[in-house]
């Protein structure tokens, strides 16, 4: 990473640049040759060796202790410059357990909590529906009661990790009330009769993708998240933590855009001289850097924020999630052009990260809900005000 700059920024403080020099030289040797051909088998092997490298523990709170947002965001920045796969395991194990931080029983923490971090266990969050989508509160699936257990039957689409996962973050339809207050949350291991993985989905940037049904899938009553009824403040109050984090990961990869085309543009030369000696071209490294130190400081504004207390950070978040990702499909896509035929050549950096990003801008909430998110935040502060 050429820039480091931003490490000097009142944003953080010595643990944070510490961490980063630490993760630095671990992920030189730490993260080894790991063959991206089996996307299951480099996923498991991501996993293992984060969690041996203690990386895992960042994913999640001690007892009693808030997440630094910050030390997620930089961790997913810097993996994600390294190694798009490495940073998806990464967060993955954030936000599939990450319901079980905040909310999980002490119980619930000591069964599942030590193995994810370690890296002996895959976890994923299995929110999205067929047809639902972003629209959380139009969930259909259900979780019916029964004696000392809850039935659950439905489907859930686009799961990351799913297939491969050894435990669930499940939502479904308890049915206290209409619409998102009859929600509830579940943590649901891999391998209980009536769950299976119907589908996997495969993308263009690859990483484990499943389509799950669940039939007649029975829980124990002790498998609940929280009280019934409060699955949907459990899941907006996990992405409203690892939302700014996929900004970070987006943040991430266009500052390898960034590198990968000043390191073209200073040794491809044109009629004798460095491509980089055109205006055209400083013109667009000029659009470059801003959009990602932008980017920047808006990621790290709402990490700092919920770090400093903020009980929602609903708006940094949206607004570090759009801007982010949508600018670095911007940057990336300025690198292919300053590349020229090598930039759509299969092998290249700059043509990974090409398909690396687009997925950023769907999941998490796509980029026109974000919008939708800032406006009725800005409107509500001027209402409100």
């Amino acid at each position: 990473m050429a820039d480091r700059t931003f490490l000097t920024w009142p944003f953080f403080g010595d643990r944070h640049r510490d961490l980063a020099a630490e993760l630095d030289r671990w992920a030189d040797t730490g993260l080894g040759e790991i063959d991206h051909a089996d996307t299951d088998a480099a996923c498991r092997a991501l996993v293992a060796a984060l969690g041996a490298g203690g990386w895992l523990r960042h994913t999640g709170a001690p007892a009693g202790e808030a997440l630094d947002v910050r030390t997620l965001c930089l961790i997913r920045e810097m993996l994600a410059y390294r190694d798009g796969l490495a940073d998806f395991a990464f967060a993955m194990q954030g936000l599939g357990t990450g319901a079980i931080s905040l909310f999980g029983t002490p119980a619930q923490q000591q069964e599942w909590l030590p193995l994810t971090r370690a890296g002996e266990a895959i976890a994923a969050f299995a929110l999205t529906e067929p047809q639902s989508g972003s629209d959380v509160a139009n969930s259909t699936m259900t979780a019916r009661e029964d004696g000392e257990f809850y039935v659950l039957n439905g489907e859930k689409t686009w799961i990351s990790n799913g297939g491969i996962a050894d435990v669930y973050t499940v939502f479904a339809r308890t049915g206290e009330a209409a619409g998102a207050k009859g929600l509830s949350a579940f943590v649901v291991p891999a391998g209980l009769a009536g769950l299976e993985a119907v589908e996997r989905l495969d993308v263009i940037a690859p990483h484990p993708l499943a389509r799950l049904r669940f039939s007649d899938c029975r829980v124990a009553k002790s498998a609940l998240l929280g009280p019934p009824g409060a699955g949907f403040r459990v899941a907006m109050s996990v992405l409203d933590v690892f939302r700014a984090s996929v900004a970070a990961a987006a943040l991430g990869f266009a500052r390898r855009a960034l590198d990968e085309a000043l390191d073209r543009v200073a040794t491809r030369r044109v009629q004798g001289a460095p491509l980089f000696d055109l205006q055209m071209v400083q013109g667009h490294v000029a659009d470059m850097a801003l959009e990602v130190d932008a980017a920047a400081l808006l990621v790290y504004r709402a990490a700092w924020a919920k770090d400093s207390g903020a009980p929602r950070v609903t708006r940094e978040a949206a607004m570090a999630k759009l801007f982010s990702t949508d600018r670095a499909q911007e940057v990336i896509d300025r690198a292919v052009q300053l590349h020229g035929g090598d930039g759509v050549r299969v092998g290249e950096k700059v043509e990974e990260l090409y398909r690396d990003i687009r997925a950023l801008r769907i999941y998490e909430g796509a980029s026109d809900v974000q919008r939708v998110i800032i406006a009725r935040q800005t409107m509500g502060a001027y209402q409100g005000g």
